[in-house]
């Protein structure tokens, strides 16, 4: 009987570790995923004086990020692919975004989101947008008030070219690596900006089924922004001291939340 309940037990124990292994590994993927995708968009991101750059702490010239309270958001042009309107004149250039999807009620919800809005070249339409120099700015700014594209700076507006790129990712964060080595939650002049650090919380999707909207949507408020003076890894450590005092939460979803930093270092700008 003694061995009977032993090896019930070890077997126990054997398919706790299994499952908190492919929660991890659930958890690896997505952020993996995610992560490689903002390194290949921010690595071909156009860093010229006269073009915009929406991002928290940006004002003008440029698009008024201005303080973000919670989920981030950024905006801004690269070289790279994306939906395309029907003209057939693809200019190399598209406008990028990441967001957290707040719209209460929207499919993607509580769901990371990029924008990829392949531009067309100068003068090919009338009605679909190329590449804008400044004064004209992809958000509101004082020059343009409504903007160029809206819902490219917006957390809860519509666009056809947005798509969830992270399905279990329910917070995103980020501050500035400046030239000197400093990090901010300023960008200050383009020049002196070498590089984005981005932070980000992903549940995997059977501890997510545990949680309701609302109670996902409370951890990631729960979950504090990048301030001045902060050292490397301090933010990930200020998230996970968070999250393990939750307590009026299932453990086994809280314990399924991982968090992830990566630098994206930014090519030299084109002034």
């Amino acid at each position: 009987m003694l061995l009977i309940l032993l090896a019930t037990q070890l077997l126990n124990s054997a398919a706790t570790i299994t499952t908190l292994g492919h929660k991890q590994m659930d958890a690896d993927s997505q952020a993996r995923q995610l992560l490689d995708r903002m390194a290949i968009d921010f690595a071909q991101m156009v860093k010229r004086n006269d073009v915009d750059f929406f991002a928290k702490g940006t004002a003008a010239p440029n698009s008024v990020g201005g303080t973000m309270a919670g989920n981030d958001r950024i905006a801004f042009y690269s070289t790279v692919p994306g939906y395309y309107p029907s003209t057939g004149s693809k200019s190399p250039v598209s406008l990028v975004a990441y967001r957290i999807n707040s719209l209460s009620g929207a499919t993607a919800f509580n769901k990371m989101e990029r924008l990829g809005k392949g531009l067309v070249w100068n003068g090919v339409s009338t009605t679909d947008a190329p590449v804008v120099f400044l004064p004209l700015t992809i958000g509101p700014s004082l020059a343009s008030p409504s903007g160029t594209w809206p819902a490219a700076v917006s957390s809860t507006a519509t666009d056809t070219a947005y798509e969830v790129i992270g399905p279990q990712v329910i917070r995103f964060e980020y501050c500035y690596l400046l030239t000197d080595g400093s990090r901010s939650i300023l960008p200050g002049n383009i020049s002196g900006m070498a590089g984005i650090v981005a932070d980000i919380a992903v549940i995997d999707p059977k501890s997510k089924a545990l949680l309701t909207d609302a109670q996902i949507a409370t951890i990631a408020a729960g979950l504090s922004d990048y301030t001045a003076g902060m050292a490397p890894g301090q933010l990930r450590t200020n998230w996970q001291t968070y999250l393990d005092g939750i307590t009026n939460l299932p453990r086994p979803a809280i314990s399924g939340i991982r968090l992830y930093e990566r630098y994206f270092y930014l090519s030299p700008p084109t002034l």
